[in-house]
């Protein structure tokens, strides 16, 4: 099966550490900055690296963009150029483009334009820290919409032992432990019989207010 290829637009310090994380999951990245001096320090790391205007319609048109399944707008620092290679993306035939936008009101222009999934890197960077900072057992947290969240929590002292029936998240906080990353292995949808070992890592869904509540009532008591 032939192999994704993604085009990365702007290789600031989030569009390098996307492109070059995807490079060593094994897909092609070319990467496009106008600064040439970045360029030559990612032409040994991603596939392709390019020198070029990403607001140059026949350049893009050149690079064969539109034979890429995705492309990422990585530019954060210039708006304007955010948002036109983000057109240019589209109507050239990128299957899939994602961009990075700076503040809601850039986030939801990129939307308006059809840009299929837009992504707040520094916002949603500092939520996590936050979440972090005031819950310490809290190792990750992705939320899945405005009102459903997915996090993994690392089970206190205290949980030793209790199986899932006996803390009873979805009784008693509606959310659901839907994985449990043990020592030995992972137990992907674990029975109410499972019990749960400290140090075991739980991955909880549920609405934010629920998940707080869980993390205060049960995990910082």
């Amino acid at each position: 099966m032939k192999k994704q290829q993604f085009v990365v637009v702007g290789l600031g310090r989030f569009g390098s550490s996307l492109a070059m994380e995807l490079v060593e999951k094994g897909y092609e990245v070319l990467g496009i900055d106008r600064n040439e001096e970045i360029v030559n320090d990612m032409s040994d790391v991603l596939t392709h690296t390019v020198v070029a205007d990403a607001s140059d319609e026949d350049m893009l048109r050149s690079l064969g963009v539109r034979n890429f399944d995705c492309g990422i707008v990585a530019i954060g620092d210039d708006v304007q150029m955010s948002i036109l290679s983000a057109i240019l993306l589209k109507e050239l035939g990128v299957k899939k483009v994602i961009a990075k936008a700076i503040s809601l009101l850039h986030g939801r222009a990129l939307e308006k334009l059809g840009v299929d999934r837009v992504v707040y890197p520094e916002r949603d960077m500092g939520k996590r820290v936050a979440h972090q900072l005031v819950t310490p057992n809290l190792l990750d947290y992705i939320d899945l919409s405005d009102n459903y969240t997915i996090v993994e929590i690392t089970a206190p002292e205290h949980l030793d032992g209790k199986t899932l029936s006996e803390v009873n998240t979805r009784a008693r906080f509606n959310c659901s432990v839907v994985a449990l990353q043990k020592k030995e292995g992972v137990i992907i949808a674990p029975t109410a019989l499972d019990a749960i070992n400290s140090g075991d890592i739980m991955v909880i869904i549920g609405t934010h207010s629920n998940i707080d509540r869980f993390e205060e009532e049960v995990i910082n008591e």
